[in-house]
């Protein structure tokens, strides 16, 4: 496995885990087999755009939002809310979202839509037109 060491200076420990530092998560993700993270938004929609199964660590915030919105996408198996986190149910989850293809399928398909959307161009053509308005 692959820890980002990020700003709560995680580590890994193990021989078959590695600690890296800041990496952009469009090029880690594709890479992993799953991604366990906190389910804040932008996270949540690198995940996504990546097309691979989630295991949500939701804490505090919109956070218990996105990690809900994963499950119901089909992308994530469950979320294991920091307060009940033990290895035990991190393990849990992992094996559900990388064993059971329905996730790898749904994580996929979606990643192959939000990768085709062209978002900048209907954002530029409103702000055409406002600025025609004027």
């Amino acid at each position: 496995g692959v820890v980002q060491r990020g700003w709560g200076g995680l580590a890994a420990a193990g021989d078959d885990m590695l600690t890296i530092g800041e990496v952009p998560h469009s090029a880690l993700f594709p890479r992993m087999a799953a991604v366990v993270h906190h389910a804040g938004a932008g996270t949540t929609a690198a995940g996504l755009r990546a097309g691979v199964p989630a295991v949500p660590l939701p804490v505090q915030f919109d956070e218990g939002f996105w990690a809900e919105r994963l499950i119901r996408l089909g992308v994530a198996p469950c979320a294991v809310p920091l307060r009940r986190l033990t290895a035990e149910s991190l393990a849990a989850a992992l094996v559900r979202a990388t064993r059971h293809p329905v996730h790898r399928e749904r994580a996929e398909a979606l990643g192959v839509r939000i990768r085709a959307e062209d978002g900048v161009a209907p954002v530029l053509a409103a702000v055409e037109g406002l600025a025609g308005a004027v």
